[in-house]
């Protein structure tokens, strides 16, 4: 798994053009913000819309790979049911790099804090910019 996780880093970082657009950063940055207050609001249909409504999403976590926009809902919706649940989303970004002029990785960090306990991890997304919108393709979390 180390080395499947570091193949993607190398691969990614390999194809990166290092020319980011400051729109689009400002872009991606405005998305991930609307889905940390749709979070800690515990609306999670509003955080999926950071995401491409397509079952050609990809979300790689801790339980393996999901594969669809709708599958990655339902399981937000399983392992937090409740306000108390979500908790209050943080976003602390790292890096944003553009790997082609349509496509970024952001890697950075996630903390929700909630009574029942705190969740912290690790992340990296891809965004790519699909009919002039920016959304979500790849997410890779780790927690």
């Amino acid at each position: 798994m180390k080395r499947f996780i570091i193949g993607v880093f190398c691969l990614v970082w390999s194809i990166s053009s290092g020319q980011n657009d400051p729109e689009a950063v400002a872009a991606i940055k405005r998305v991930m913000k609307a889905q940390e207050v749709a979070w800690s609001q515990h609306d999670i249909e509003g955080f999926m819309a950071g995401y491409w409504q397509s079952d050609a999403l990809k979300f790689f976590g801790s339980n393996g790979i999901t594969s669809g926009w709708t599958n990655t809902l339902n399981n937000y919706l399983k392992s937090y049911p409740t306000p108390k649940d979500s908790g209050i989303l943080t976003f602390t970004l790292e890096d944003i790099s553009s790997i082609n002029p349509d496509a970024y990785w952001v890697m950075g960090r996630y903390h929700l804090a909630r009574d029942k306990g705190e969740a912290r991890g690790t992340f990296m997304i891809i965004f790519k910019n699909i009919d002039g919108q920016w959304r979500i393709v790849a997410d890779m979390s780790c927690g």
